[in-house]
């Protein structure tokens, strides 16, 4: 009815000769589960339309799902064994024919999930369909689809060991462009439609059952925040293949099947101001709603937070710190700073106990050592403990002055202020002016700039009798400094 068959499903496939495998269910067990809350939805609006098969919307919506698995399957353009063997175990008894009694080397030779992934690109016939609907009637089909669709994208990354970046690329494409058009349709931020998508996946799922802690937020939810980020294009690509990774890992692990071990450490370089705790804040809620960690707060210390003066008070110290952060994210600042002592420094004892304390916390914490970039390289490669436990750096580059001038506006908004065309030139020219040295504080010189104008803009309104709601909004040229001092980097 809507899209039809998936034109290669008819091709036919020589009977396997080789060995069948018991598959992983994974695959299967999304498949039914889009199946069976999309079905009964798929009929209820179909109802009114008059001679329409309900046997034949069934077949649409198992349709559907085969087009997502074989997409998905077909990302990275390896067609492994395992994602092959669980294709054919979903969806051989569904349609039946050669497929059923089919083995991966059939379906290869086939060429059955060649160029699927272009099914990715644009929303379906049935998702625009569901999206239809919801725009009429105010219903949310279309998150629901969204959240049976990701959960066989995740599936299928979770089939192989290793899981290709090109894989997690194609569900984050996926994931946004499918959270545009419901953002689009409800009239709402891509934040609230990922809440959306989460709660009707969860009205579906949801057990009985006490929770001492605040519900932890859907990561979509999360990462919808992160992409209101002002820049940090590259950085929000990270942190979203370290969320996808970590997903596909746990699903490989409740499956008892292998999972490569990786450390979640991280090293955040970056000059001050580039939203490294921002950033750190929300990995640690999407850790918190992976079941990473429980509780998903972040503890933010520095060297004067884990450094005693005296013989052994550090790694007390340090062992406190980790307590406070426990089944959280604890993210080190200037964490290079911890080496930059003399002989007789305890900061070397510092790292020491962290190393320690991360290896036997490493179910319980995740760490973030955030700095300069140049420092932060330095500190990882002359510690051979910390290199093999902090793997991985994600680096917060320096804002360009359109970026700049966009966490300028941002705080007129939010603070209610409009800024004239004068004013707002003068802006970008002080923001092109101000030196990209190490000690450039980035979105600091946004918000202290602001706070300048707003500051020079009171001291100006007060000697203006009765000054109107325009008057008072507004920022003039006048209000913007030729020149402020940023004061010294944190």
């Amino acid at each position: 009815m809507w899209g039809g068959h998936a034109g290669s499903l008819g091709t036919p496939l020589t009977t396997g000769q080789t060995r069948r495998v018991l598959p992983d269910p994974a695959l299967d067990d999304a498949v039914r589960a889009f199946c069976d809350a999309l079905t009964p939805r798929v009929r209820d609006l179909a109802a009114s339309v008059t001679g329409v098969d309900g046997a034949l919307l069934d077949v649409d919506v198992q349709v559907e799902a085969y087009n997502l698995a074989a997409a998905f399957i077909d990302a990275d353009g390896l067609h492994t064994d395992p994602e092959l063997w669980a294709f054919i175990a979903a969806f051989g008894p569904r349609f039946g024919g050669s497929l059923a009694r089919s083995a991966p080397a059939d379906v290869r030779s086939a060429r059955l999930l060649a160029d699927r992934v272009r099914f990715l690109d644009e929303p379906s016939a049935l998702a625009e369909v569901l999206l239809t609907a919801d725009a009429r009637d105010g219903t949310d089909l279309a998150s629901l689809y969204y959240d049976r669709a990701l959960a066989i994208a995740f599936a299928v990354a979770s089939l192989d060991q290793h899981t290709a970046p090109m894989e997690l690329a194609a569900i984050e494409r996926f994931r946004g462009r499918l959270l545009d058009r419901i953002a689009a349709t409800r009239g709402v931020d891509r934040r609230e439609a990922a809440h959306t998508a989460a709660a009707a996946g969860a009205d579906e799922t949801r057990d009985a059952g006490e929770v001492e802690l605040p519900p932890a937020r859907p990561v979509d939810e999360v990462l919808a925040e992160l992409d209101e980020l002002i820049g940090l294009d590259a950085v929000k690509a990270e942190v979203k293949k370290v969320a996808d990774l970590t997903r596909v890992q746990l699903l490989r692990a409740e499956r008892g099947l292998p999972v490569l071990e990786q450390s979640r450490h991280l090293v955040f370089s970056g000059n001050p101001g580039t939203g490294k705790t921002t950033v750190a804040r929300l990995l640690a809620e999407i850790y918190r709603s992976l079941g990473v960690v429980e509780r998903g707060h972040l503890v933010e210390i520095d060297r004067a937070g884990l450094v005693a003066g005296f013989v052994g008070q550090t790694a007390p110290k340090v062992t406190a710190v980790f307590d406070e952060a426990d089944e959280g994210v604890l993210l080190i600042d200037e964490a290079y700073a911890l080496v930059r002592g003399s002989e007789t420094d305890f900061g070397r004892e510092a790292i020491d106990t962290i190393v320690k304390l991360v290896e036997d916390r490493r179910d319980r914490i995740v760490v973030i050592m955030a700095g300069y970039p140049d420092e932060m390289a330095q500190l990882v490669s002359a510690n051979p403990g910390l290199r093999s436990r902090f793997p991985k750096t994600i680096h917060f580059p320096d804002y360009d002055t359109d970026e700049l001038l966009a966490i300028f506006d941002m705080r007129c908004r939010q603070g209610g202020y409009e800024t004239t065309h004068e004013a707002r030139a003068k802006v970008r020219s002080h923001l092109d002016a101000t030196p990209r040295d190490k000690g450039f504080g980035n979105g600091r010189v946004a918000r202290n700039l602001f706070e300048e104008a707003v500051a020079r803009q009171a001291s100006r309104i007060v000697t203006v009798d009765d000054p109107t709601d325009d008057q008072l909004r507004a920022l003039e040229a006048e209000d913007i400094p030729d020149h402020l001092d940023d004061g010294p980097a944190r």
